[in-house]
């Protein structure tokens, strides 16, 4: 009667062997490490750096365990945390402003268990420490920020119509259009509805009023705040951070934690960091340029350098003033040039692209650079010379790149400065130390409340107690194997969620043990009193979980941070215990008394 067939013991045995191959990454611990990652579009990390950083290791006499260029950045593993920061201080000094060399943890995982899939849990701030920034963005500045490039729109589509119109002024929350009579209020508004088909127009007395309506002022700020998100991902990278977590919290803020960065000013610097276009023209004077090669740049000047079509630097000679800057920025793409050549294409604002039609006018001949300032510090992108006028704000930009790189460097002018400003709203610093001690209070919480729940399921069930233990410890493998296998990260709610998990998990078996008792009260044999016990209780443990998985469901789609770990664990964790609770304790007891005449029950 209680016998099940082979293929349901072949299930049992390879779930738990998966569950066990999967729990297992996280019993190898982390080793220190550095990073080295590049902070500039124009540089690149590649096999040639991972050789010139293990150079400079190597002539300094620092011993690397272990290290991986993973495409973006090069990464060492070191034996202990003093030469690990020897060794981030000397690649700092060596490879200079172009890199960040920052440290970080890696995974002892072996490498035949990383190709399978396997990997560590994700530790959260509260159990790995680390910083936490709680940023507000200034929803003001991006309307007027709109306003102001709507205000440059209309200027310029007049100007295309020939339509003379008075004064432009972007309000509060409008841009207001004077315009001299009635029959050329009618045409302006006529023109501007096809443009600016996003926004209200109304018509009042010789005015037009350009404003935005309630959805798609909502849009926009939605935008800023999406784009400030994606900006923040961007350069979090070179911070080392293996799981960062960055995300809108409300309407306009945003919360970023980065679990085992300590260095909160260079957090912060990396954070607020911006990338913008520079056009400045060039001086082909020799005289000034080999007067500037000595050392003694000519007033007004700056020597910078050009990249080749050979990848190799070059000295160029331009001129301080700059003439647009990214500012008026509306649109950047990867593309191609004529040539078939990688290149970025580039959309101005009605100001830029003014601006752009005159200087290319009066340039004609003279050559003009594309300088890119990261932190500070330029670099010619490109230096073409101006054969002709260019008009209608479109602009390319072509050079030494690759495709790689001209997308890189098309985000960097899209999305490489922030759509508005963001305040620090709140900080806080968690110390490694604190959230070892996290871990080790919550892990001696989950391993005493397993003991003391297992020994009173053994005192009190016995053999099926026993069964009951063993099926408890098989749902917190199961348990640990999916939270791996997912990547959920997991923070000290979590663990919390894992001790309820325990709790609930021992509940159905106590539901089952009890069935079981009663049927034998009532007289039943005991391999019917085991297969009645178990499916009666089935539908009661059911709609228990079924009840509780809601409620964890809403948690998990309402909820945010702190409140979405606790979530994810208890919903995992209920779906792990019924599989445990059910299928795996009966497949034990039917190993134990299936099959053979028994006349009582040790329950």
């Amino acid at each position: 009667m209680n016998r099940y067939p082979i293929w349901k013991y072949l299930l049992i045995i390879l779930s738990v062997a998966l569950a066990a191959l999967y729990t297992l990454p996280n019993l190898f611990g982390e080793s220190p490490a550095v990073q080295i990652a590049s902070v500039r579009a124009t540089v690149k990390v590649d096999a040639a750096l991972q050789q010139n950083a293990e150079a400079v290791l190597k002539g300094a006499g620092i011993k690397t365990e272990d290290v991986f260029f993973d495409g973006t950045s090069v990464k060492f593993r070191f034996k202990d945390t003093e030469v690990q920061l020897k060794a981030k201080d000397l690649l700092q000094a060596r490879l200079g402003d172009d890199y960040s060399v920052a440290l970080n943890l890696l995974s002892d995982t072996p490498s035949w268990l990383t190709k399978l899939g396997a990997k560590p849990m994700s530790l959260g701030l509260d159990l790995r420490g680390g910083v936490h920034f709680l940023l507000e963005v200034d929803m003001k500045a991006a309307v007027d920020k709109a306003l102001e490039k709507t205000a440059g729109d209309v200027r310029r589509e007049l100007k295309e119509k020939k339509i003379r119109y008075g004064r432009i002024v972007a309000t509060r929350d409008s841009v207001e259009v004077q315009l001299r009579d009635e029959e050329t209020t009618q045409a302006a508004a006529k023109a501007l509805r096809q443009v600016l088909q996003q926004s209200q127009i109304d018509v009042r007395e010789n005015k037009i009023v350009i404003s935005y309506s309630a959805v798609a002022l909502q849009q926009l700020k939605n935008d800023a705040v999406k784009q400030n998100i994606t900006t923040l991902h961007n350069r979090v990278n070179e911070l080392g951070v293996a799981e960062p977590v960055i995300q809108q919290q409300g309407e306009g803020r945003i919360v970023v934690q980065l679990p085992g960065v300590q260095d909160t000013s260079k957090a912060k610097d990396i954070l607020g960091r911006t990338a913008t276009l520079e056009v400045r023209m060039v001086e082909d004077d020799q005289a000034k340029m080999s007067e500037a090669l000595n050392g003694n740049v000519p007033a007004g000047f700056e020597l910078l350098s050009e990249r080749g079509s050979d990848g190799q630097n070059r000295p160029i000679l331009l001129k301080k003033e700059v003439e647009l800057t990214g500012d008026n920025i509306n649109d950047a793409q990867a593309g191609f040039d004529d040539q078939n050549s990688a290149a970025v294409h580039i959309n101005l604002d009605s100001t830029g692209a003014a601006i752009f039609k005159t200087l290319t006018k009066e340039s004609i001949g003279k050559r003009m650079a594309m300088v890119l300032v990261e932190k500070g510090k330029g670099e010619v992108v490109t230096a073409p010379v101006i054969r002709s006028e260019i008009g209608g704000g479109r602009v390319q930009i072509s050079g030494s790149m690759g495709v790689a790189e001209a997308n890189d460097t098309a985000l960097l002018l899209r999305a490489g400065s922030l759509a508005a400003p963001m305040n620090i709203v709140e900080e806080r610093t968690i110390g490694p130390s604190l959230g070892k001690d996290n871990i080790s209070k919550g892990f001696n919480s989950t391993l005493y409340g397993f003991f003391a729940i297992a020994v009173f399921m053994m005192i009190y069930y016995r053999v099926f107690g026993v069964v009951s233990a063993i099926s408890l410890a098989g749902n917190l493998l199961f348990l640990l194997a999916m939270l791996s296998l997912l990547g959920v990260t997991l923070t000290l709610p979590g663990i919390a969620a894992i001790a309820l998990t325990l709790g609930m998990a021992i509940d159905a078996n106590v539901l089952i043990n009890e069935r079981i008792r009663e049927e034998l009260r009532l007289g039943m044999t005991p391999q019917a009193a085991i297969s009645n016990g178990y499916d009666h209780a089935f539908a009661t443990i059911l709609d228990s979980n079924v009840t509780t998985l809601i409620a964890g469901l809403a948690l998990l789609i309402f909820g945010s941070g702190a409140v979405r770990g606790f979530a994810w664990v208890h919903c995992i964790g209920i779906l792990t215990s019924m599989y445990s609770a059910v299928f795996v304790s009966r497949g034990v007891i039917n190993l134990i008394y299936g099959g053979r005449r028994v006349s009582t029950l040790a329950v």
